[in-house]
């Protein structure tokens, strides 16, 4: 799997740009707020139809003008695939493969196997568990189609379900049938969500210790910890022991949509304990994981995006990155640094062809 060509129109701050790549690793360098990790978004954008960074979609139409397209050729088991991905003002965006629109956008995830590390996800440590859920359930989407609509349809019927509480409120009712019916309906897509959470943290762990140990040259342990309600009782259950608290505070506050992931170093949470060097150690260890079990899942390497990968960690820790990405395992890696020089020292260490492009 791998991009051959990126074409964008009104894309951000680029006007018309199209780019050319190695099948193995490309580069963009460039000063700060040149469009490096615009490159790499509209890549992600490919994958997932929708940036990594700006979930608002018309934030990422230029500014002045109407619409974007982001026009992508891939070669993914020897057959060439055009993705395009565009939008208008005022109208809904459109995801097309070889000139055929998706009805469903979820029909999309898992076609393009992507993975990108970026300062972003710093956020995975230090904002709520709804990011951490996120992180979980993009793994785990990209090869389980059930998982996704199982996931889609139980947040359909959780909002259903607190915009009934709230009329209960409001009108000083109660309906202990229709609220049972949404009960049943969140059971029923969001048992086998928590199962499925289950496995893949049993098989996802592992992989995970074993890149950080890598990355860190086994100085420290790391952790992670999945938290659910459902471990403690049945879902219908516990929404039937919490229901005058939800009656009263107005939304459903049990429920697979509560689920956490917690990040341990040595034991303690690692947003506290946890220096800047080994929180970055940390996600690239979580997003490498992520890469492997991709493969795993779908016998094809993922596209890797580096973004401002070289930021905040030492030369060694660095080296240890670069070696693990100098093997066969590896596909197409995309870069994008401030330092093309730095870059470039780097990328020669990695035996593989490699392209510069200097924005």
């Amino acid at each position: 799997m791998f991009l051959n060509r990126l074409s964008l129109v009104n894309y951000k701050n680029f006007e018309s740009s199209t780019f050319d790549f190695d099948t193995k690793i490309n580069c963009f360098v460039g000063s700060n707020g040149i469009g490096k990790t615009n490159a790499l978004d509209a890549i992600y954008h490919l994958a997932f139809g929708k940036s990594y960074f700006n979930p608002v979609a018309t934030q990422n139409i230029r500014h002045g003008e109407e619409f974007f397209v982001v026009d992508g050729q891939f070669e993914k088991n020897e057959r060439d695939e055009k993705i395009i991905v565009s939008l208008k003002k005022g109208q809904k965006k459109v995801i097309k493969r070889n000139g055929k629109a998706y009805e469903k956008f979820s029909e999309h995830i898992g076609f393009i196997p992507l993975v990108i590390i970026s300062p972003a996800d710093r956020d995975l440590i230090s904002e709520g568990s709804d990011v951490r859920r996120k992180f979980v359930d993009s793994v785990i989407s990209q090869s389980d189609k059930a998982y996704l609509a199982d996931l889609i349809k139980y947040n359909k019927v959780l909002s259903q379900r607190n915009a009934l509480l709230k009329y209960f409120a409001a009108n000083n009712t109660y309906n202990a049938d229709t609220l049972d019916v949404y009960n049943e309906q969140l059971k029923t897509f969001g048992q086998p969500v928590f199962k499925k959470r289950v496995a893949f943290l049993e098989t996802f762990i592992p992989i995970f210790k074993e890149r950080y140990a890598t990355i860190s040259n086994s100085h420290e342990t790391v952790n992670l910890v999945y938290k659910s309600d459902l471990f403690e009782s049945d879902l219908a259950e516990l929404l039937q022991s919490n229901l005058a608290k939800d009656r009263a505070i107005q939304y459903t506050s049990v429920g697979i949509h509560k689920d956490d992931l917690l990040f341990k170093i040595d034991d303690y949470p690692i947003k506290k304990f946890g220096s800047q060097g080994q929180q970055k150690s940390f996600l690239i260890a979580l997003k490498l994981a992520q890469f492997d079990f991709i493969k795993q899942q779908s016998g094809v390497p993922p596209i890797l995006l580096l973004d401002d990968i070289f930021d905040k960690l030492d030369e060694n820790r660095v080296a240890q990155i670069i070696s693990m990405v100098d093997d066969a395992h590896f596909g197409q890696i995309f870069i994008s640094d401030t330092h093309a020089e730095r870059t470039e020292n780097v990328v020669k260490q990695i035996h593989q062809s490699y392209k510069i492009i200097k924005l």
